[in-house]
């Protein structure tokens, strides 16, 4: 019987490399980075990889509801928002090219994250809310309330757009204040409404600064005029 090795026995025969050895001192702390800006760059980086794989997973849990809604929108939200300041960073964004390229390189595969950070809003935001829809109540009320906030948010949009705001980080704001007031006020699919949804995925793919080009304007002024006129017959 032959005696028991004291060590694990390896699939090939390891003969050091005496010159490799010597440039190495086992004395010295490794470092990934020499300078503190490629440590933040680094840890921006690292971030941005487990904001990516949270939103994948929370995408999945909802889908099989494991998570309450206003856990999972208040979650995901929080990681978008996350995420948008990271890459906002121009070193960071330098570094990071784009989801596609970073996926890639870290051999990620993500599709619901993928999906969400392409749109930019939890699902729970771009959907209708569950539930009938509430109605004024005499003399005022809840339901009037949030009607005319929904109101009021789709002319502050207009009025924004007739007075040339054109930049994506002036225009997305106002448009997600538009569809997360219409939510609260009715569950119906009306007219343009998935204009609404499309012109914020179009916003949210642009840079902060980038501008709508005049047609494009014009074309979200009328798909928003007309989403205004298909949300107040739902009203009636």
């Amino acid at each position: 019987m032959m005696p028991r090795q004291a060590y694990a026995p390896t699939p090939h025969s390891y003969v050091p490399n005496t010159t490799l050895s010597a440039t190495i001192n086992l004395d010295e702390e490794v470092k990934l980075a020499d300078t503190r800006a490629e440590r933040d760059l680094q840890e921006s980086l690292a971030e941005i990889f487990s904001i990516i794989v949270t939103i994948d997973e929370l995408e999945k849990a909802f889908l099989k509801d494991a998570i309450p809604e206003a856990d999972y929108t208040e979650i995901c939200e929080r990681s978008l928002k996350q995420y948008k300041s990271l890459v906002a960073d121009e070193t960071v964004a330098k570094a990071f090219v784009g989801l596609e390229e970073f996926k890639t390189e870290w051999d990620l595969e993500v599709p619901r994250a993928t999906e969400r950070i392409r749109v930019g809003m939890p699902s729970t935001v771009l959907t209708a809310a569950s539930g009938p829809a509430p109605t004024p109540a005499p003399g005022g009320g809840a339901g009037g309330t949030l009607i005319l906030d929904a109101t009021e948010n789709f002319i502050t949009f207009l009025d924004a757009l007739k007075l040339g705001y054109l930049a994506k980080d002036a225009l997305h704001p106002l448009l997600t204040d538009v569809i997360q007031s219409v939510n609260k006020v009715t569950d119906r699919d009306f007219e343009n409404r998935g204009k609404i949804v499309q012109w914020l995925i179009t916003l949210n793919q642009m840079k902060a600064t980038e501008e709508l080009s005049e047609e494009q304007a014009r074309e979200l002024e009328l798909d928003m005029n007309s989403a205004y006129q298909g949300f107040k017959r739902t009203l009636s």
